[in-house]
């Protein structure tokens, strides 16, 4: 089975926020920046890209014909997508399990395991 594994950072510290990011220790930054280099190299994972922070967003909605912007995410920034990668594995579990090897799952966000329609 195929999953789209959705990183959320939620209230996880990032490099991209500087003053955030210098709150973790020096050796947890750098463990942070090991672990998403393991999962990197796990077989059956497809790295994807982390996005920009939720602020750069625009979100596009059409109503009555007329095509509506919003800057920003729609959602709550503590919800917001902050990356994604794929992942095959043999069943949920597996995924499951290399979901929590994320960091962000550990460090206030979540990652959201979703399968992938195959057509």
């Amino acid at each position: 089975m195929k999953y789209m594994m959705l990183i959320h950072q939620g209230t996880s510290p990032t490099p991209q926020r500087p003053d955030e990011w210098a709150t973790l220790p020096a050796d947890e930054q750098q463990q942070v920046y090991a672990d998403y280099g393991a999962l990197n190299e796990t077989p059956g994972v497809t790295p994807g890209l982390g996005l920009q922070l939720p602020e750069t967003a625009t979100t596009v909605r059409v109503a009555d014909g007329r095509t509506l912007t919003t800057d920003g995410p729609f959602v709550e920034t503590k919800e917001a997508l902050g990356g994604y990668f794929f992942f095959e594995a043999d069943d949920l579990d597996a995924a499951i399990a290399l979901a929590a090897r994320v960091p962000a799952a550990r460090l206030g966000g979540a990652i959201e395991i979703r399968p992938i329609m195959e057509w």
